[in-house]
């Protein structure tokens, strides 16, 4: 600040530029939760009136605001001064509050898993009561359910080399790590797919066990599903050199979300798998 020949205050400017970003006003959270919304309804309707109308259009809603969500982040990320490092630590902190919405939402199921598996006389109301119900002939855990254990297991290790050989500026070594646990995040479905169509027992009318099953394990498989295209995602990205060693937050929030994943299994399977397992177990 400072005053010209005739007395005036004139202003000057720093030459500092405020470092955050203000996005463009966007429709996708309303049409993601819209989306959200009418898959749970989609749910519902496929247990009770085995109508799966509903459950398709939300998951259409939800695909379709993750591509234009996602393409436009993507065209922030590439334009100069937007992404500084203020807002990406602003996106850090956004994410992990995601994640953890993430683990709350999960939590619900193995709540209800274990009320219950803990107390089964709570819904089965019967005379010697047990976990699973008498008869739900349940998997064997250390079959493809072990399988698809090791995958995810070796899949988190595959993200971790991606990050350090980024880190290391090697792009190489990138690329092919993005290769092998988008591979393995494929097989996990394909996997996932298979164990369902051999199911013992059917989420409509089998009773509250299939429902919990099902429903844990689906909404899983849904968020390995989601991280497999994030992760592509990041492979295409990475293949296009918009990756560095500095600046590289889409994929660091890619592999937070893969190892949440990772870690929801583990406790999915121990729980529901190895725990699962009861005088009719099979």
């Amino acid at each position: 600040m400072s005053n010209d020949s005739h007395g005036a205050v004139m202003h000057t400017s720093s030459g500092l530029k405020q470092p955050y970003h203000l996005v463009d006003p966007s429709i996708w959270p309303l049409t993601g939760s819209l989306g959200a919304g009418l898959t749970v309804f989609g749910i519902v309707q496929a247990a009770h009136a085995g109508s799966w109308l509903f459950l398709y259009a939300g998951l259409a809603a939800v695909l379709a605001t993750m591509f234009f969500w996602w393409r436009d982040v993507l065209a922030e990320s590439r334009t100069p001064g937007l992404h500084s490092a203020i807002v990406r630590l602003g996106l850090r902190y956004g994410m992990t509050l995601f994640i953890t919405s993430e683990v709350m939402f999960f939590v619900g199921f193995f709540w209800a898993y274990f009320h219950f598996a803990l107390f089964p006389e709570h819904v089965l109301g019967t005379a010697t009561p047990s976990w699973p119900p008498a008869g739900i002939k349940t998997f064997d855990p250390f079959g493809l359910p072990f399988l698809n254990t090791m995958m995810l297991l070796l899949s988190g290790c595959t993200v971790t080399w991606a990050h350090h050989a980024l880190i290391e500026g090697d792009r190489k070594g990138l690329i092919r790590g993005l290769i092998c646990t988008v591979a393995l995040g494929l097989l996990f479905t394909t996997c996932q797919a298979i164990e369902y169509s051999e199911a013992p027992f059917h989420f409509d009318g089998g009773g509250i066990y299939p429902a919990i099953f099902f429903l844990a394990t689906g909404f899983h498989g849904f968020h390995v599903i989601v991280g497999t295209i994030f992760l592509a995602v990041c492979l295409g990205r990475a293949s296009a050199g918009q990756f560095t060693p500095e600046k590289h937050f889409g994929f660091e929030a890619a592999a937070w979300y893969w190892h949440f994943v990772d870690v929801v299994w583990l406790f999915l399977f121990v729980a529901i798998y190895i725990g699962g397992i009861g005088s009719s177990g099979g």
